[in-house]
């Protein structure tokens, strides 16, 4: 189920079928009495799609897959009705397992590899994005590669991405990330962790995090980083300003989805305000950023965020400006 004038389009190369339980504690050796399971579809870009089309906008979901677990994620997005095209592989789409354990409010998350593609899938990937993403204003590029693609293959994107005239959201990390930004990329978005692993050191501090970004901005590398700092909320750095939106104070059932339900209301916003790319927009887009992963935050699994929730949520959000 493809729309034929999706304004932003999400690409996923390593999704899951994605499995929740919930137990009382983990613990080795024993049997671990769990709750009946849970299933989403699963994947970065996959998330970023379901919640643009939780909010209201125009989307489209790429992803590889294959095999029953790829028949049963197709099944899970046409149920919540996200337009969606596989890209079929040889080898099944994987599995995620994660585990809440009730006594500690711990998340055990369990990845898998995903399958291996080779190189013709890749250039199926650059060949479906030219011809089904072309009235696309955004392109969300989310979540980890296949195990055998090159980590140079996110820049191959980026550069069809500037052909094609098209804003890319990346959200991935390490040498993938870095191989994409010496390209250009329109924004990435990643958490302290993977900024830190990106540059290789610690940033403890605010400064530091902020002169990063700066600098990824001066090379001309992004236009926008949005950086999620967990409890400490998130960091917008742009040309144009700094912001920082605080944390909201919910009830954390899970962290997982967080990450992908902020890149996908942040894009669905400045969607709906495109081709306004004012201050104003920008801080709009990251209130909205912070109440639907706050919202997120509140829901077990991959269940993500839900729009009459992220309404009520968004009176609570701050966002402050930072000066040099």
């Amino acid at each position: 189920m493809m729309l034929d004038m999706a304004h932003i389009t999400t690409l996923t190369l390593n999704p899951s079928v994605d499995v929740l339980t919930t137990t009382a504690q983990v613990m080795d050796t024993h049997k671990l009495r769990c709750t009946a399971p849970q299933y989403h579809p699963g994947g970065g870009g996959i998330n970023v799609a379901r919640v643009v089309h939780r909010l209201g906008g125009s989307v489209q979901a790429l992803w590889l897959g294959g095999g029953s677990t790829g028949v049963q994620l197709a099944d899970m997005l046409d149920a919540e009705g996200v337009s969606h095209r596989c890209m079929a592989t040889a080898q099944a789409t994987r599995m995620g397992f994660s585990v809440h354990e009730t006594q500690s409010g711990r998340d055990f998350r369990f990845v898998m590899p995903g399958p291996t593609t080779g190189p013709d899938a890749l250039t199926q990937v650059l060949q479906t994005l030219k011809s089904t993403a072309l009235d696309s204003r955004y392109w969300v590029v989310s979540g980890s590669l296949p195990p055998d693609a090159p980590q140079a293959f996110y820049a191959d994107i980026a550069r069809l991405a500037h052909a094609q005239h098209k804003k890319l959201v990346l959200d991935a990390s390490g040498p993938a990330l870095m191989a994409a930004m010496r390209v250009g990329v329109y924004m990435v978005k990643p958490s302290l962790r993977e900024m830190e692993e990106t540059v290789g050191r610690p940033l403890p501090t605010m400064p530091q995090r902020l002169a990063v970004a700066r600098e990824w901005l001066a090379n001309a590398w992004c236009e926008l980083v949005a950086l999620s700092l967990g409890p400490e909320g998130a960091l917008l750095v742009t040309a144009q300003g700094t912001w920082h939106a605080p944390g909201l104070a919910v009830p954390v059932r899970s962290t997982i989805g967080a990450g992908d339900t902020f890149v996908g209301a942040f894009v669905a916003t400045l969607d709906q305000m495109y081709p306004d790319t004012s201050p104003d927009t920008l801080r709009q887009a990251l209130r909205h950023a912070m109440a639907a992963s706050a919202a997120a935050l509140a829901s077990l699994g991959t269940a993500l965020c839900q729009a009459p929730e992220v309404a009520r949520l968004l009176e609570s959000v701050q966002v402050i400006s930072l000066k040099d």
